[in-house]
């Protein structure tokens, strides 16, 4: 026994049909294409479009109008989209639903007047939700943008730094060559020592002492063995104060609570991480005034100083000066970092500040260094003054507010 077709059973209703429903339904109908062509609308939605004289055809592009931008691009991505829309003096809840058709977009909207304190009540608390998801989705990206940025930082960063660390471990690891050389010739004299304390006439054993000294050069490894030390702890603090300084920059920041902060130390601690990167083509000056304690994140600000070092010192062709000044005015402070590289010319200086814009090389940067630091800053309640000209240099001012407004 064969099953019976469904269609047959149930023959979809004529166009007339439909459009005899829709002319009953409260709710306002129209079908359009994703040129905004319509191909069916109910009385309801041409009253809340306040468009009962227009064309049929321009319905679908005229609601486009009225529709967020990402309305439409979410609903062929999802399938569905909803919220609510201003349409004159009332406020709607759109349904807009879509299905790719045979070489166009089909999009069917459904219209509901918002009616009575209810209504408005329940989708003020329903955008109020999405909103507020939309903004911890928001936040988590930024954070990881900011993480992820530092990390790239750091690992273009990183052969400088393993350089950094290598330095002080080779000379160390040589040190430890010649401490070990040292000892094998203090035991030998010690052993000296012994020896003529228990022979009979411990005076006889004078010159064969005075001999070994001399042969191991005892003189010069007592002055030496201090130096040798020093420079060994020397290495072994720089190589600590590194990678205590890579823990610090790389540190994600998403517990770190605002703080008075020595930005200066700040400033020498990102200096130390970068220097190898800087040392080969750029002199530094500190101009340093007196600052007081700073209310601020950090590890975020130590960031921005990495991205405006680098950045100053990439604007350096061969050979270059970096001047990084701070100081005091009023109830605010700035950290200033000027360079005499090729400097920006004003067309670039309207963008600079942009995500993913970037002067480098294709695969040589992010473009994100000089947007993060701009909204870090603006975080902190500051601003980013620059002042460059063509061929003689640039200046990036960090002008911080001393504690942050309240509230």
């Amino acid at each position: 026994m064969s099953t019976p077709d469904f269609a047959s059973l149930f023959p979809l209703p004529s166009a007339d049909v439909l459009r005899a429903l829709g002319e009953r339904m409260r709710e306002g109908l129209l079908l359009f294409d994703g040129k905004g062509n319509t191909s069916l609308v109910n009385r309801a939605a041409r009253q809340m479009l306040d468009a009962e004289q227009s064309p049929v055809l321009a319905l679908g592009a005229k609601l486009a109008r009225f529709l967020p931008p990402a309305a439409m691009p979410q609903a062929k991505e999802s399938g569905s989209w909803s919220g609510s829309l201003p349409l004159g003096e009332r406020v709607v809840i759109l349904q807009l639903y879509h299905q790719p058709g045979e070489g166009r977009d089909v999009y069917l909207a459904l219209f509901r007047n918002l009616e009575g304190q209810e209504d408005y009540e329940r989708e003020l608390q329903q955008r109020h939700a999405e909103l507020r998801q939309a903004y911890l989705r928001l936040n988590g990206t930024q954070e990881k943008l900011l993480q992820s940025e530092k990390m790239a930082s750091i690992g273009q960063l990183a052969a400088g730094v393993a350089h950094e660390i290598n330095n002080p471990i080779g000379y160390v690891h040589s040190n430890l060559g010649s401490l070990q050389e040292y000892l094998r010739s203090l035991f030998t004299v010690i052993e000296a020592y012994e020896r003529a304390l228990r022979a009979p006439d411990p005076k006889a054993s004078i010159p064969e002492i005075d001999d070994i000294r001399s042969r191991l050069d005892i003189d010069f490894i007592s002055r030496d063995l201090p130096q040798l030390m020093a420079e060994s702890r020397e290495g072994i603090e720089r190589v600590t104060r590194i990678v205590r300084d890579l823990k610090d920059f790389s540190y994600s920041g998403r517990d770190e609570s605002w703080k008075l902060a020595d930005l200066h130390a700040g400033l020498e601690s990102t200096i130390n991480i970068i220097w190898n990167e800087l040392k080969y083509k750029v002199t530094l000056e500190r101009q340093y005034g007196e600052l007081p304690m700073v209310e601020c994140l950090p590890s975020e600000l130590n960031q921005v100083y990495m991205n405006m070092l680098l950045n100053a010192g990439h604007a350096v062709a061969e050979r270059g000066h970096i001047v990084v000044s701070s100081g005091v005015s009023g109830d605010e402070v700035w950290v200033e970092f000027k360079d005499n590289g090729a400097g920006i010319s004003p067309e670039l200086r309207q963008r600079i500040f942009d995500p993913f814009f970037t002067t480098k090389p294709v695969g040589s940067g992010t473009g994100l260094g000089l947007s993060i630091s701009y909204g870090i800053i603006n975080k902190h309640h500051g601003r980013i003054d620059l002042d460059s000209t063509v061929g003689e240099g640039s200046r990036f001012r960090i002008i911080l507010p001393i504690r942050q407004p309240k509230g």
